[in-house]
């Protein structure tokens, strides 16, 4: 993983208890065990199956791109509150990044296949979990860009927003 500490938006994606409604948060949290990390731990690798996914509690997780020939590329960091892993939510369900513990992390696990049977199960909540997921989504390919900028582009090529 890269040891160059990724430059955070000034709009932090939202999180969990912010996203959804007290109920929804305590239906998913419901389905949740808690999952600890030590420092440099891998919580998944791009191209791996993607049947889980993690709400921080407590420390921060890198969200990383493979580039040949390197060292993966942090793309996002992920701090309390936060999301990590949206590929559980799209077939084939399939990690799209990596993600890797930068410091001892405590988290909420979660199931992907119980969490998306109570979404079948609850249109209000699956409108907010899209909702979600889609901030997030938008916040992280912003963030990706200007990463992937910093890092590879020339010089004066890539414009902040």
């Amino acid at each position: 993983m890269s040891t160059s500490s990724p430059h955070r938006l000034t709009s932090s994606p939202i999180r969990f208890d912010h996203a959804l409604s007290p109920e929804h948060c305590g239906s998913l949290l419901a389905l949740a065990h808690e999952a600890n990390f030590d420092a440099g731990a891998r919580l998944f690798n791009q191209g791996g199956h993607a049947g889980r996914f993690w709400v921080v509690r407590s420390g921060s997780v890198g969200m990383d791109v493979h580039v040949p020939g390197r060292q993966a590329a942090v793309v996002e960091t992920a701090g309390p509150g936060e999301l990590v892993g949206w590929s559980w939510l799209f077939p084939p369900y399939t990690w799209h990044f990596g993600a890797e513990a930068m410091t001892p992390v405590r988290t909420d696990e979660f199931d992907a296949a119980a969490v998306r049977e109570l979404m079948d199960a609850d249109p209000a909540l699956t409108s907010a979990m899209w909702q979600w997921v889609g901030q997030v989504l938008a916040h992280r390919l912003v963030s990706a860009r200007i990463r992937l900028l910093d890092l590879y582009a020339p010089h004066g090529s890539g414009s902040r927003i």
